[in-house]
């Protein structure tokens, strides 16, 4: 599904000029789930950002499914986000003037779809996650751990075949943090492509393989022991 080739990434000041990727190499198949590890500032979101088409390598070569990305226009990378990716954060991301149900319907409107089809899906969205309960409240109105619900059905209800997960146990507690990672796991089983980067090894463990990044650098691989082989 996706490959990169001598990634770089460098950002470039009137002063100073830092590499935050060098040369990265790495494929991930269709129906896994990576985790992407590392100590602060090694480059793991940049790289994220990269493969979800927020931003753009300095040099290097980056596919999704099999079509050249990197030297892609911003409107066709946009195309590309809105059919074929979701995305979690860390902070959430929800808009807090709409309610749960508002916050999911969003992508969707992007799209073009009928008033029927949202709403098939939004309450498909929310059901899976469960907390169709909470359709009519504000974000505010909810705890963290299902903040990150409502954000989890906001990412599939476009059904993406990848999604992409900054931190998504960073703002939660142990316990709503293991529902989370449950959560995605499901949804892995489910078919969905996870890329997700994590400062912790136990959500890590919930992944296929491990990529680890030390100053913008791929050092080492892991698959688990509990992995299933993924086909190309």
């Amino acid at each position: 599904m996706i490959e990169t080739i001598r990634l770089q990434k460098k950002y470039v000041t009137d002063t100073v000029e830092t590499t935050a990727l060098a040369g990265v190499d790495i494929q991930i198949c269709s129906g896994e789930f990576v985790a992407i590890m590392g100590p602060s500032g090694c480059g793991k979101s940049t790289l994220l950002n990269i493969l979800g088409m927020l931003d753009t390598p300095t040099a290097g070569s980056l596919k999704f499914m099999g079509t050249e990305i990197a030297s892609a226009t911003e409107h066709q990378r946009a195309n590309l986000r809105k059919e074929n990716l979701g995305f979690i954060f860390q902070s959430f991301n929800l808009i807090d003037e709409l309610t749960v149900q508002e916050n999911v319907e969003l992508p969707l409107f992007y799209q073009g779809l009928p008033k029927a089809e949202i709403k098939k899906r939004v309450d498909a969205a929310l059901e899976r996650v469960g907390i169709a309960h909470r359709r009519s409240h504000f974000p505010q109105q909810l705890s963290g751990g299902q903040q990150q619900r409502v954000a989890i059905a906001r990412a599939v209800v476009g059904r993406p075949g990848l999604i992409l997960a900054d931190e998504p146990t960073g703002n939660l507690d142990s316990v709503h943090g293991r529902e989370v990672m449950t959560l995605l796991s499901e949804l892995n089983e489910d078919g969905a492509t996870i890329v997700m980067v994590t400062h912790s090894p136990s959500d890590a463990e919930y992944a296929h393989r491990t990529i680890n990044l030390l100053d913008g650098q791929v050092i080492t691989e892991r698959i688990h022991a509990t992995s299933a082989a993924i086909a190309l």
